[in-house]
Formats: structure tokens, C-alpha cells, sequence
């Protein structure tokens, strides 16, 4: 019998027959942890350690037949699911209080398919995963920009990165998907099949139910392209930002930055001098020819003092691996983002003023530079929405301390407030949400409508809650 002391987990599961969890565990390949289990804690924990939920049942799946039965399962004792891919999901969505999380982390297979330029990767799959597969061709696909991020909900929700103004979002390269949906079925969606699901799976997240593998697209990258990554001082914000505009007016489509507001590292790799000071720095990458690398990102440096410089040549998966230590496991983490039209002053103003506030010398303000490929696909081709904002503004809150949890999220949020005065700010992107807490209008624009009656359709009961701003319009 349940009491008031038990977690959420604990009474959820304590309404089931004893017998009817052993029955799902007999016909379960994969690992069926419980509450009361000593793996429970760490399966239970995500990247985000301000993440910290209890769900009933955890079922480690360790093929479709595992999906499929979990789903069923969550189905009939009416169990809401959680769905976790490769763990580094920041808004917590992954795993759901009292319910039965769906856990692909041993389904993470990736397979290159050289004749037909595509790779089929796995739901539980890391870009890093798909990254040492794929380069041993001299291949890659459009993913992010640190390796440990989980190929489902960064392709699910869009999937900016260092290829993105070249090839497109990550769901732009999708050729197909198979899917286990609520009613425990396996479909296939691709563009010739079951092409509304497949539609709604490109932007509408996780809505719709267990990916369990995705076909990519593929391209030639790599093995070595050109990365820039250049520190200057904090009282040089302006200046850079005018640098950075005007080189976005002209940039190749085989070179991506973006403008960062930050502080300086207590690294050696950095000044002591300038230890803890705020900075901007550019993060980017040219795929062109090597030998024309440094006048192409030249204008991002004219007139700017360099606190550090540590652009160069490097192998492709070193540029896609070269953050992963700014974002270990266990760090808190708040990011939350705005599109923006333009890079006026009284944008430039906002980033200076709130990495100056700061509450963690951790956190970051960061301009992406969009547009290119992503821009050219129209808006109502897939349920990803803002393609014709040429940047986003970006707040990472990422700090160390509980106790600090009100102040940063706080920040964040007024910082995005603030933009959202401003005349050049609309809309939200899903990989930066915050915690869910935004209408889907913002997400899906126009798009949201057809999105809520794909999830009617779909996940009449709202199985898969996850994606709160359509599972609102499935209840209503």
C-alpha cells in the first residue's frame, strides 16, 4: 500500500497487481527497473540535474518488440510515457513523474549504407555515434554541435548545427522514420508513406510516439574542415556584433558562426590575466577549401582585440566533440530561445546587459546565425515552422548549485522577456524550451493547428506527454 511519503513512482506503481508487473517482465527482453530496484536512481536521472522526477516503471528496451510492448503496456494500466533517447534532454520531458518511461539508450546502432548515401541510426543514438560511424566515409549528416546529444529529440524538434546553412535542419535530411505509435503499431512515414505522420514528426517533437529509427540523408564532409573559435574582450561586444551582421550578409554556405556572449574560462588554455572576465567570442566552421578558410572568417576578426584564438584545421568529429566538456552530466541547466529578425543595437544591448548579470560565470548569450538551406524548404513543407528567421537568440543558464536554481532560471527568462519587447523578436525554437512552458503557437506558428489534429488523431488519449503544447490541444 501506497503512503504520503512515497515518491510519485512508488504510488503510481503500487495501484498495479503484483502479478501484472512480473506477466510484462516475463515478455520484456530488455531490463524492466522499478522504484524499489538499485539501478533506479542513476536510470532515472537525465544530463540535466535539475531534472529530478520518479517514474514507476523505467523499461530499458533492447529492440522494437521491447517498444512495442512497453507502449502497450502504458496504454492499458494507463500509464503516461516518457520517451528517452540518447539522455541529454534539457527541459526533463524524457521521464514523467509516475509514469513509464520508454528508455532507448541500448538501441544506439548506427549503419552506413555507402550505395544509397544514408544512414540508418537508432533512437537511442548520440551524434557522437553517428559521427564515427559515418566519417569513416567521409560522410556526416546534419546533426548539432556537441557529440553527446541524442539524435532523436534534436531531429524531432529541428536540429541546428555546423552544417545546417549548408544542408539544412537534421529533419530536413530525414528520408524516413519507423515510429511505434499508441496503438502499438510499427509504421513506417517517409515521404510515400503514411505522409501526414511523417510530416508531423519533423518539428512536432516526440508528440506522436517512440521513433525507433531514423534513414538519413547523407553528404560529403570532412575528414578535416576549418574551425573558428576566437575569444575577445567583454567591452568589445558592440564592435563584434557589427562584425558579425555584416559578415552574415555575405557568408558562404559552406561557413556558420555564431556570436557568443560569455566569461573566460578559469582554463589554462585561457589568459589568467583574463580569468572570470566577460567575453564574445565566434564559434564556427568553413568546409571549403582549407587554404581560403582564414580569409573567409578574416572580417570577424578586423579591429577586434583576441583574448585567445584557437581556429584551425581539424577533423570533423573534433569540431563536433570540442564543447562536450562545457556540458558535463550532472550540471543544472536552463536554455530557453527567441528567433530574432535583425541584430539591432538594442539587441546587442540585451546580451551585454544580461551576461554582465550573470548569476553563473557558467551561462552563455548566444546569437545563431540561420537562414541559407533551411530557409529554402517552405514553412508548411513540415511542422517545423520559423524557417525564415535569419537568427535566434539563445540564453544557456548552466550552474552548479541547487540552491541557485530561482535565480537562474529566472535570468534566463527575463532576459527572453526582454527580446520579446523588442520589434525583432518571435517565436521559439523546441530544443531550447525552457522548461515546455510556451504555447505551441510560438513553436508552431501556422503549423500548430495541423499539428493538434495529427496528435488527436495519433494519441487521442495523450500517451506521449512530452510535448505539453500539443498535448494541451489534444485535451482540449
Amino acid at each position: 500500500m501506497a503512503t504520503a511519503t512515497d515518491t510519485p513512482g512508488e504510488r503510481s506503481l503500487a495501484r498495479l497487481p503484483s502479478d501484472t508487473v512480473r506477466s510484462f517482465k516475463a515478455e520484456f527482453s530488455g531490463e524492466i527497473v522499478l522504484p524499489s530496484d538499485p539501478p533506479y536512481d542513476d536510470a532515472r536521472r537525465l544530463w540535466n540535474g535539475m531534472i529530478d522526477k520518479y517514474p514507476a516503471i523505467i523499461a530499458r528496451c533492447s529492440g522494437v518488440a521491447d517498444v512495442v510492448a512497453a507502449v502497450n503496456f502504458a496504454r492499458e494500466h494507463e500509464f503516461s510515457v516518457g520517451i528517452r533517447g540518447g539522455g541529454h534532454n534539457v527541459s526533463g520531458a524524457a521521464v514523467v513523474d509516475g509514469g513509464l518511461v520508454v528508455d532507448l539508450s541500448a538501441m544506439n546502432g548506427v549503419r552506413v549504407d555507402r550505395e544509397a548515401g544514408t544512414v540508418r541510426v537508432e533512437g537511442g543514438a548520440t551524434l557522437g555515434d553517428v559521427d564515427r560511424e559515418t566519417q569513416l566515409f567521409g560522410l556526416a549528416t546534419p546533426l548539432g554541435a556537441v557529440s553527446q546529444t541524442g539524435v532523436a529529440g534534436l531531429t524531432l524538434n529541428g536540429g541546428y548545427g555546423h552544417l545546417s546553412r549548408q544542408y539544412g535542419l537534421a529533419l530536413d535530411n530525414l528520408v524516413s522514420v519507423d515510429i511505434v505509435t499508441a496503438d502499438g503499431r510499427v509504421r513506417t512515414a517517409s515521404a510515400a508513406r503514411n505522409e501526414d505522420l511523417f510530416w508531423g514528426v519533423r518539428g512536432g517533437g516526440g508528440a506522436f510516439g517512440v521513433v525507433t529509427s531514423f534513414e538519413f540523408d547523407l553528404h560529403e564532409v570532412g575528414p578535416d574542415v576549418y574551425a573558428f573559435f576566437a575569444w575577445f574582450r567583454g567591452d568589445e561586444a558592440h564592435r563584434a556584433a557589427d562584425r558579425f551582421r555584416e559578415w552574415t550578409e555575405t557568408a558562404p554556405r559552406t561557413a556558420g558562426a555564431l556570436a557568443v556572449a560569455a566569461h573566460v574560462p578559469e582554463l589554462e588554455e585561457f589568459p589568467e590575466s583574463a580569468w572570470g572576465e566577460t567575453a564574445v567570442a565566434f564559434l564556427g566552421s568553413f568546409r571549403g577549401d582549407l587554404a581560403d578558410a582564414e580569409s573567409v572568417f578574416e572580417p570577424l576578426r578586423t579591429g577586434l582585440t583576441p583574448i585567445v584564438d584557437f581556429s584551425g584545421p581539424m577533423a570533423f568529429t573534433d569540431l563536433q566533440s570540442m564543447l562536450d566538456e562545457d556540458y558535463p552530466d550532472g550540471l543544472r541547466y536552463y536554455w530557453k530561445s527567441i528567433y530574432v529578425t535583425g541584430v539591432t543595437d538594442e539587441l546587442v544591448d540585451v546580451m551585454v546587459r544580461y551576461n554582465e548579470s550573470a548569476p553563473s560565470e557558467l551561462s552563455t548569450v548566444d546569437l545563431w546565425h540561420l537562414g541559407g538551406a533551411v530557409g529554402e524548404v517552405p514553412q508548411d513543407a513540415t511542422a517545423f515552422w520559423h524557417r525564415d528567421k535569419p537568427y535566434m537568440f539563445a540564453v544557456e543558464a548552466n550552474w552548479e548549485d541547487p540552491a541557485d536554481d530561482d535565480a537562474n532560471v529566472t535570468w534566463a527568462r527575463e532576459a527572453i522577456a526582454d527580446v520579446q519587447a523588442l520589434s525583432v523578436g518571435a517565436g521559439r525554437y523546441g530544443n531550447f524550451p525552457g522548461l515546455n512552458e510556451d504555447p505551441g503557437t510560438l513553436l508552431y506558428g501556422e503549423n500548430a493547428a495541423r499539428l493538434g489534429e495529427l496528435k488527436a488523431t495519433f494519441d487521442p488519449e495523450n500517451l506521449f506527454v512530452g510535448n505539453e503544447a500539443l498535448s494541451e490541444r489534444a485535451d482540449d
